[in-house]
């Protein structure tokens, strides 16, 4: 039905909608293309590259290789590590991140109204950070000579003034995860919360009102109403940690068993100057993340449509 009371068009979709849509089309238009015309280029030049065997210094050198490349980054053994490492850091960065974001928007949701503003200025400030200047300082925190973890905390067992944080990879790895979680739990929680306000109070209430326990109410009640938040919540920064960078960079430059596809990328191509094969990888670590993105959609199974209530 119209706004009139008027049967609407056929296939369901009033004029008002299909004119919204226009409009909106037109408004995000200009701003898709130009996403497409930057993201598009560099991909398609990326599986070009990924083509041909030659090195930046000798490019009149190129010959055609076809899956060539492909074959050698995935018989190599580096790649599968590199794999295994990035696989490490995602999955345990997005789990705790999820929990502690969790805890921050319940935090955030249960708080006064007047502290509400104030407390989600606070928790945002980390996320707010350059990542670069996020990275060096946990790095010159935990830095061996110049540091001041090993001096706060020679208390706990294991640490002591001479630990060298970079020197193995489960402390490199920590410290990394660490900064990683320290910087990005203020965008989980935020999308969480948004998920939070959606869930109806009544049914909250009409489920204390039936003896249902505060677990119960969680699980039953409130992460059922938030699927499509922590769909999107995982998807985000599933693809973002999986695509580490500037964190193993500054404070090992893959050092001790740390480094991860994103870096090994940037050495093979700028680096060693291999781009055909750094280009390889790079459409590797894209074709990985979008397994990632179809699996968490394929996962949740949300359906966002009913989600808007169409």
């Amino acid at each position: 039905m119209t706004a009139g009371g008027q049967p609407g068009p056929a296939g369901g979709i009033s004029e008002r909608t299909r004119s919204e849509r226009r409009l909106g089309w037109w408004l995000a238009g200009p701003a898709f293309a130009v996403m497409l015309l930057v993201t598009l280029y560099p991909i398609l030049q990326a599986v070009y590259d990924s083509l041909f065997a030659f090195r930046l210094t000798a490019p009149d050198e190129r010959r055609f290789v076809g899956l060539g490349n492909y074959a050698v980054v995935l018989s190599d053994p580096v790649w599968w590590r590199d794999l295994a490492v990035t696989v490490f850091i995602t999955v345990v960065t997005v789990v705790i991140e999820l929990v502690l974001g969790f805890a921050l928007a319940m935090i955030m949701h249960r708080a006064l109204r007047g502290l509400r503003g104030p407390l989600r200025t606070v928790i945002l400030v980390p996320y707010g950070i350059i990542t670069v200047v996020s990275a060096f300082a946990w790095f010159y925190a935990f830095d061996v000579t110049s540091g001041y973890v090993n001096s706060w905390f020679d208390w706990v067992p294991g640490i002591s003034p001479d630990l060298n944080w970079f020197a193995s990879q489960g402390t490199s790895l920590f410290v990394i995860i660490a900064s990683e979680v320290w910087k990005t739990t203020p965008f989980i929680s935020l999308l969480l919360l948004a998920g939070l306000a959606q869930v109806p109070g009544d049914m909250e209430e009409a489920a204390k009102v039936d003896g249902a326990t505060s677990w119960q109410v969680l699980s039953r009640v409130i992460l059922p109403n938030m699927k499509a938040s922590i769909m999107v919540a995982v998807l985000f920064r599933a693809l973002d940690a999986f695509r580490i960078f500037d964190n193993v960079f500054i404070m090992t430059n893959g050092a001790n068993g740390t480094e991860t596809l994103s870096l090994l990328a940037y050495r093979t191509s700028i680096g060693r100057l291999e781009i055909g094969l750094g280009s390889a990888i790079s459409v590797l670590l894209f074709l990985c993340v979008l397994l990632i993105a179809f699996g968490a959609i394929k996962l949740f199974k949300v359906d966002l449509s009913s989600a808007r209530g169409e």
